[in-house]
């Protein structure tokens, strides 16, 4: 296996990944000079966190707070990682042909390209395609729509050249979206955690700790045991001093779930698919965005003046012999822009009440005065951020919109939830796309002064640390939590031990708020792995410390599932079958579609296919093409 990395974290806990968990040969090519991840470790970072800490805490003190508390890792895995066994690193400035033949390209079964920049992995993939028509191709992109064109171009030319039969398939994968999910599930209450790929839309829901003497609804199937129970039902994250039975328990049986009442499960609740949507309507979305031009003050004028219309229009009918309300209404807008004749030979009443209608249209003019200064207004800041509305309250927070960042802003924002943006870097990735959405947006950094306080996180539901900095992230949720003690707070933290440490000592400080902590290559790395070993990974799911992955599998390929009952093939803590596509007796090109609610006794044939929930190890012994290395 090859691994190509622009010294980006993903890469080296991929190629750990492999040589770890599946026992694989691996070269690591990375830019000359790169070698381990630039974070800071040990001292350096302790240092850092040291002068973060006393700076927010100093913050603190001076706007009256006496301390200030913080949130950790609950994920457990950090950014970084690896294995024993180092693999072979290669240094080289370009990814070259000569550099791809070095690595061994020629000869290896699959090549991984992690680049940061798209552009440099397409190179690389096309060059790496002519040396090695049979090599399997995973390829990390950030542009999905080119991605997928990529991807089909690649595997024609594969079919072209006579290799359809073979492995030789192009896998597009992107961190970004494959972290995305599971990090705006953190911010929402009752957590759902998605798996979206090729139209296949996988729910796994957590279900909190039932009240003693209740059933929690199964679902489909129960994925996980959580560590939280009815006695503390935050959890414990799984951490390493958590005890025998508080961690995460990955894919129980039946007898296990039956012995657990009292904690917490992740279970896989609905299925469905989610093809491409119908274009939309020819007036759809074309709403004219009266909240957005004018303000609630001009809106309420507005009403105001339609009020005193209609009631001046009912008196007419009242005091006068006009019982048509539409030709009443007629002559009362004639009264306010000036437009009808002196009622001098009318009664009383229809005097007075042109004389009203009058005062009424003098104020109109000022209304309409104000709703065009405010319309242009509008129009002419429509390119620029909008900034935090003075009554927002129950938004989520999001520091940094990078690659990750965006990625979150969007899957919040289909979810219809507010969201206030904080960036430091005024051309950042994410402005544009939070420009278009409108969503308010506070330039600034997090570590000075009045930046959170204007993103009124005072106000806000959680807050979401996702920049590429731990100290920042730490300092930024060390200072929310200390204004907002019962925040919800998710951090990207890099450092495993640094973010355990961080996790045991302030959960103890603030047990009852909830903190979790989301590594975004812990995420990403075994999906990428799995494609590697060149099986359809649908994606990954966080269970707290671990991750849970779903395959695709064809049962021919499986010796541990051919021939087998499904409810023999079950391996608890290694996989399970959760789908179930069988081909047709007389065509077996045809499938009658994916089946969830399976038959225990049903045993599988070799022109099955099945959709499989596993662990990283139950994935690794599936699709191990050696023998795996001893497991402590």
């Amino acid at each position: 296996m090859v691994v190509c990395g622009g010294d980006n974290v993903l890469a080296h806990r991929l190629a750990a990944e492999l040589r770890g968990v599946y026992g694989e040969q691996v070269v690591l090519v990375l830019p000359s000079g790169a070698g381990e991840p630039n974070r800071p470790t040990g001292r350096a970072l302790t240092t850092a966190l040291i002068g973060r800490i006393t700076a927010a805490v100093s913050r603190t003190t001076g706007n009256g707070n006496g301390s200030a508390h913080g949130t950790g890792n609950g994920n457990g895995s950090g950014e970084g990682g690896g294995g024993a066994d180092l693999p072979r690193t290669l240094e080289a400035p370009e990814l070259t042909d000569d550099v791809l033949v070095d690595a061994g390209v020629p000869q290896a079964a699959a090549l991984a390209l992690m680049h940061d920049d798209d552009e440099t992995n397409i190179r690389a993939a096309l060059a790496a395609r002519r040396l090695n028509p049979r090599l399997r191709l995973v390829i990390r992109l950030y542009n999905r729509k080119l991605g997928q064109h990529v991807e089909e171009l690649l595997d024609q030319a594969a079919a072209v050249a006579g290799l359809a039969t073979t492995d030789a398939s192009v896998t597009v994968l992107s961190d970004a979206d494959t972290a995305a999910p599971a990090l705006a599930a953190t911010a929402v209450a009752g957590t759902s955690k998605v798996v979206h790929a090729d139209g296949l839309l996988l729910r796994a829901v957590e279900r909190t700790p039932p009240a003693p003497g209740q059933v929690a609804p199964r679902g489909l199937a129960t994925l996980a045991l959580l560590s939280a129970t009815a006695n503390d039902p935050a959890g414990a994250e799984g951490s390493d001093d958590a005890g025998v039975g508080a961690g995460p328990r990955l894919l129980p049986d039946d007898a296990a779930v039956a012995a657990a009442p009292g904690r917490g499960a992740l279970v896989l609740e609905t299925v469905s698919y989610s093809g491409s949507a119908p274009p939309p309507g020819f007036l759809t979305g074309r709403g004219v965005p009266l909240r957005e031009l004018f303000s609630r003050r001009l809106r309420w004028s507005v009403a105001g003046f339609a009020a005193a219309v209609v009631g001046m229009a009912i008196a007419s009918i009242v005091t006068t012999e006009d019982t048509t309300p539409l030709h009443a209404t007629y002559l009362t807008l004639l009264d306010l822009f000036s437009m009808n004749d002196p009622a001098t030979d009318g009664p009383m009443s229809r005097q007075i009440l042109q004389l009203l209608a009058g005062l009424v249209g003098l104020l109109l003019l000022p209304i309409l005065f104000a709703a065009v200064l405010e319309a242009l207004g509008t129009f002419r800041t429509a390119s620029s951020l909008r900034r935090p509305p003075r009554g927002l309250s129950g938004h989520v927070v999001l520091l940094g919109l990078g690659k990750i960042g965006t990625r979150v802003l969007a899957r919040l924002r289909e979810l219809d939830i507010p969201v206030v943006c904080v960036e430091a870097d005024p051309e950042a990735r994410g402005i544009s796309l939070a420009r278009r959405l409108r969503v308010p947006t506070v330039i600034g950094d997090v570590t000075e002064e009045g930046v959170l306080e204007a993103a009124k996180v005072h106000r806000a539901h959680a807050l979401l640390a996702l920049t590429s900095a731990d100290t920042i992230n730490l300092e930024a949720a060390l200072y929310a939590r200390s204004v907002k003690p019962d925040l919800r707070v998710a951090l990207r933290l890099y450092d495993d031990e640094f973010a355990t440490a961080v996790y045991r000592t302030l959960r103890a400080a603030h047990p009852g708020a909830l903190t979790r902590s989301r590594s975004v290559s812990a995420l990403a790395a075994p999906a990428f792995a799995g494609a590697m070993m060149g099986r359809q990974i649908l994606g990954a799911l966080p269970v707290e410390r671990s991750v849970l992955l779903f395959a695709a599998l064809d049962v021919s390929l499986q010796p541990q599932l051919t021939g087998r009952k499904i409810s023999e093939v079950f391996r608890p803590g290694a996989w399970r079958v959760v789908a179930l596509e069988r081909a047709s007796a007389e065509d077996p090109a045809v499938s009658s579609g994916l089946e969830w609610e399976l038959d225990p006794d049903y045993a599988l044939r070799p022109e099955d296919r099945v959709v499989l929930a596993a662990t990283r190890q139950g994935l690794a012994e599936l699709l191990a093409r050696r023998p795996l290395p001893a497991q402590p």
